[in-house]
């Protein structure tokens, strides 16, 4: 929200409006939830293409000689040792190891990172790097305003963005970014996705966001590429086993409660916040392993959602964090935190108590999709 509490809007506002986009409040933010069908979105990313307006998303830029030194501290990553031109999944942590929310930093040079939040976290994490950031000689900036962010999903999109740049994409390795003009606007194109296939995020001004957008779609009519809300976007990052922040991540839970105790790295030099409580839950992880994060494919038709128990033996197993029909697979899934004894795929007598009807379900290994190389 807006300090007066309005909703913000990104660059594009009046481009979705003007293609019908049913709007809702997202982080406040006023962004499309749906064009037209989620299911015929959701499968054009998955076949063909399609375009994204995620500029709701945090940018935070962190420059100056111990910009590196700063990043180290701040977060749980190993950020110094990321070349310029790459970039990196990572997390900020509380001091007592919870989630502040997970990032992707890229490096743009030598001392210039920039640290991409969540929207409904940005502020939170562009507060606690002011703050981390005393001692240290480097900036934090607040760089929301600054860019426009478009994503192009989908196995058509090498050839769509191709056909409007002379970057080198084939060069272009998964989570890397560099500086190139995409149909004359300059920007910077990165190669990290939140869909399960291959695709670009384009970071760009703000005023160059509209024509950016129309010169994508008219690349893309020949090969079926849509625009898509962030209803599909749910999906296909749910099929694809990714986190999202407030459903499988949050303040209550470290990294190693959340399976994802990889991001942490204790043989970083110099100390980090969070270090000693996390370095305290990767043992307790160890010796008693806290509920994994699993997928569940529904044998019935009902659909379930986040907070709903998970049940086996009449007993309460563990909770739903994100659940959906999946368009991909045919079926409702979901992704749930279970009891280790129950977490194995394949796990007979599981089930998601919805509405008070045990439902079964099946235990699967995440992802629940894997696009083909």
């Amino acid at each position: 929200m807006s300090s007066t509490g309005e909703l913000r809007h990104t660059a594009l506002d009046a481009l979705h409006r003007s293609l019908g986009a049913t709007m809702t409040d997202f982080a406040g933010w006023d962004m499309p939830l749906r064009y037209g069908s989620e299911r015929d979105e959701h499968n054009a990313v998955r076949t063909k293409a399609g375009l994204f307006d995620l500029s709701h998303m945090g940018e935070i830029t962190v420059t100056g000689p111990e910009a590196a030194k700063l990043l180290n501290y701040a977060l749980v990553g190993n950020i110094a040792s990321v070349g310029v031109g790459r970039a990196r999944y990572t997390m900020i942590c509380q001091a007592d190891g919870g989630i502040l929310d997970d990032l992707i930093v890229y490096r743009l040079a030598d001392s210039e990172y920039m640290v991409v939040a969540n929207a409904s976290n940005a502020q939170v994490v562009l507060d606690a790097l002011t703050e981390r950031a005393a001692g240290f000689d480097a900036e934090v900036r607040d760089d929301r305003d600054a860019y426009a962010l478009l994503a192009v999903q989908g196995p058509e999109s090498p050839g769509i963005l191709k056909s409007l740049t002379d970057a080198d994409l084939d060069g272009l390795k998964y989570y890397a970014g560099l500086p190139g003009t995409v149909a004359g606007v300059p920007a910077l194109i990165a190669r990290t996705g939140y869909t399960g296939e291959d695709g670009f995020e384009l970071f760009v001004k703000p005023e160059h966001a509209v024509e950016l957008w129309q010169a994508l779609t008219k690349a893309g009519e020949g090969v079926g590429l849509v625009p898509c809300g962030l209803s599909c976007r749910d999906t296909l990052r749910l099929e694809a086993g990714m986190p999202l922040y407030g459903h499988e991540l949050s303040t209550s839970l470290t990294p190693f409660d959340a399976g994802l105790g990889r991001v942490v790295k204790f043989e970083k030099e110099g100390d980090f916040v969070g270090r000693e409580a996390l370095q305290q839950a990767a043992t307790r992880a160890d010796e008693n392993p806290p509920r994994v994060l699993v997928g569940l494919v529904a044998e019935g038709r009902r659909v379930p959602r986040a907070g709903m128990a998970v049940v086996a033996g009449g007993e309460v197993i563990g909770e739903v964090t994100s659940g959906a029909p999946s368009p991909t697979l045919g079926k409702p899934i979901a992704m749930a935190y279970v009891d280790a004894a129950h977490s194995a795929p394949g796990t007979a007598g599981v089930g998601v108590d919805i509405r008070g009807s045990h439902e079964p379900y099946e235990v699967v290994a995440l992802p629940f999709y894997k696009r083909q190389k």
